[in-house]
């Protein structure tokens, strides 16, 4: 610090050098990250559509998960995979705090960003209930002020990232009597609470996903176990039919990748993605096949990798591109880093909700957070547990008030703005959710300019 003004290393320095110099990329080089930065959002969106989604549903499917807790786990680890990677970086290669400042920025986006494309870019009206919700905000929270709690004095001990690992455990613990939890609780409080009233009128008729139940096609054999509430005895709750990608027609095997569309617009899009199509193909098995369904996990891990693989590239070709246009790097990460990072997550919880599983979206896009807050701790009980056993671990803290009071507010303003919206994802809520976004972007921006508080911000060496 020089004369109280904060000293961050620059974002790009965490990458390798770009492929042009910093006047070549002015001179014109730009325009080739920016087209990369386009492929690298169609890629990500055909692993999530054509891969993870499916193999997501095959594993709901087998442990007879219901929509929210199929988001708040397998979805939310498997979209939250650039961050694990990030945190993993942070703590054993950069030892730096990139880890730190990349989930705890990117926070504010996950809710609040996502929630708006779910709304904006959702033609359907999808449902809400209210234990999902509140459920993962109040994980969220709580595991959002442990973490900050612990940075607070610039050291991490062993014990502080074990506490991590088990707040996320005493969470996977309520998601696995997720049911029963949710019934006795409708119970105690439906006569003073009119969203668990709607709850109980409505759970005869709620559907997980859409076409879990089709008329015309076969029904999903019934799984039950009586044991644990992940599992429900209630045919039409419990039971996960992949008719969303077209996996419940067994009999029938899925048309192949390389079909051309019939659209005009479509065929010009798929002939521009065929060459990640193509390598996609080949390192992936595709579990909408009748020949590969039984590899559905080994589809959902190469599908993270994947993920984690696209969205570094992403996130690289974002941050050279705003240095080559001189965005503040304040701005920058706020922004542009954030929504990159949570790239997987916006196209994830989109794709969901456009098919009208609400809450599948709105549990992959709190439960991604909780998740994240599991990323730090892991790396960080490795590192204090086996390798650094002599001290803790020293991270930097700067700006912790604000983070705090930020990540606080959005999870009261994301819920309060749903149940004020009837419990619905519409574009309603997706407006709301942007307005609510941009302010607190441009006040966090303002924040870290200096403009407001006393916190102002270089970058280092400039």
């Amino acid at each position: 610090s020089e004369n109280g003004t904060r000293c961050v290393l620059s974002s790009s320095s965490e990458f390798p050098e770009g492929f042009f110099t910093p006047q070549e990329r002015k001179d014109g080089g730009i325009v080739i990250y920016f087209i990369i930065i386009l492929y690298m959002f169609l890629a990500v969106s055909i692993v999530c559509d054509d891969y993870f989604l499916p193999s997501l549903e095959i594993i709901s499917e087998c442990l007879g998960l219901s929509q929210d807790v199929a988001g708040a786990t397998f979805m939310a680890a498997g979209s939250s995979a650039p961050e694990l990677v990030t945190a993993f970086l942070g703590a054993f290669v950069t030892n730096g705090d990139i880890g730190v400042s990349t989930i705890l920025g990117s926070a504010i986006y996950n809710l609040l960003g996502i929630s708006a494309a779910c709304g904006l870019f959702s033609s359907v009206v999808s449902r809400l209930s209210c234990w999902p919700l509140f459920r993962d905000c109040l994980a969220y929270t709580i595991s959002a002020a442990a973490v900050l709690a612990m940075i607070s004095d610039n050291r991490i001990y062993w014990y502080e990232s074990a506490s991590l690992l088990l707040i996320y455990g005493c969470y996977i613990l309520v998601l696995c009597f997720d049911i029963k939890i949710n019934q006795y609780l409708m119970r105690k409080f439906s006569p003073c609470c009119t969203c668990f009233t709607k709850a109980m009128e409505e759970s005869a008729e709620q559907q997980p996903l859409v076409g879990w139940r089709d008329e015309s096609g076969p029904l999903i054999r019934q799984q039950s176990r009586t044991d644990s509430g992940i599992f429900q005895d209630e045919l039409d709750y419990s039971q996960l039919s992949t008719s969303l990608h077209g996996l419940d027609e067994i009999s029938e095997d899925h048309p192949n990748v390389f079909t051309m569309p019939e659209a005009d617009m479509k065929r010009i899009l798929w002939v521009l993605s065929l060459p990640i199509i193509t390598l996609l193909y080949l390192t992936i098995p595709d579990c909408r096949r009748q020949f590969w369904r039984n590899w559905f996990m080994v589809t959902f891990l190469i599908s993270a990798a994947w993920i984690s693989a696209i969205t570094y590239v992403l996130v690289w070709m974002v941050t050279i591109a705003g240095e080559t246009l001189g965005i503040p790097e304040s701005v920058m990460g706020l922004t542009l880093l954030a929504a990159g990072t949570s790239v997987p997550d916006t196209v994830a919880s989109v794709l969901v909700a456009r098919k009208g599983n609400g809450d599948m979206a709105m549990s992959n896009i709190v439960g991604s957070n909780v998740f994240d807050m599991l990323c730090l701790g892991i790396p960080w009980f490795i590192k204090t547990a086996f390798i650094t056993t002599s001290g803790p671990i020293e991270v930097s803290s700067s700006g912790l008030t604000y983070t705090a009071i930020s990540l606080i507010c959005s999870v009261g303003f994301i819920f309060l703005a749903v149940h004020l919206n009837g419990w619905k994802i519409d574009k309603k809520l997706g407006t709301i959710c942007l307005v609510l976004y941009l302010v607190f972007t441009v006040l966090s921006i303002l924040y870290e300019l200096g403009i407001i508080g006393n916190n102002p911000t270089r970058v280092c060496g400039n």
